[in-house]
């Protein structure tokens, strides 16, 4: 979104981040595009943002990660606001798939950030609301599970293709030399 939006939604601000904060749109009809437009919607009065948003198709850049954003709810000087940057998961279409383009999203933050899954954040870290709703049925366990799923996935593009293909001759039936647990 252009710097000159209004509501100050793009407020410029460099930032030199050190989080990855998830969160979720909290409306179960709304795709990516469709939270992107709201972004620039004259009839939206809100002062808030975030840097990406993904759902079951793709993903959009909304600003810059390394400018602030308004999405934590800790003010202009919270760690939330000042230090991370935000993904929005939608709620529409394919929970799953979703699901799995966010952890691959995340992942890539992470592995180009040089950041394990310990700088990851809920909404609900910085200001104490309850978000990401998309994990409300058992907030806690599923925040675990999703945050697993990450550093699974980070873990898999961490491995150099080298690695991955001498892993895979290792492991193979035609070498019996280990089980893949002792590599």
């Amino acid at each position: 979104i252009s710097k000159n939006t209004p509501y100050n939604r793009r407020p410029g601000t460099a930032m030199k981040p050190e989080y990855l904060t998830i969160h979720s749109t909290a409306n179960p009809k709304s795709t990516a595009q469709n939270e992107r437009d709201w972004l620039t919607n004259p009839s939206n009065t809100n002062t808030a943002s975030w840097h990406l948003v993904v759902d079951d198709k793709q993903v959009i850049e909304a600003i810059p990660l390394n400018e602030v954003a308004w999405h934590a709810g800790d003010g202009k000087n919270g760690p939330g606001n000042s230090k991370s940057i935000s993904i929005e998961i939608c709620e529409s279409g394919d929970r799953k798939k979703t699901i799995e383009n966010a952890v691959k999203l995340s992942a890539q933050i992470l592995k180009e950030k040089g950041w394990g899954v310990e700088r990851l954040k809920r909404h609900y870290d910085w200001s104490g609301k309850h978000c990401p709703r998309i994990f409300e049925k058992n907030n806690w366990k599923e925040w675990e599970s999703f945050k697993s799923m990450v550093a699974a996935e980070l873990q898999q593009i961490s491995v150099s293709p080298w690695a991955k293909e001498a892993m895979e001759w290792a492991t193979s039936p035609k070498i019996n030399l280990t089980d893949g647990t002792l590599p």
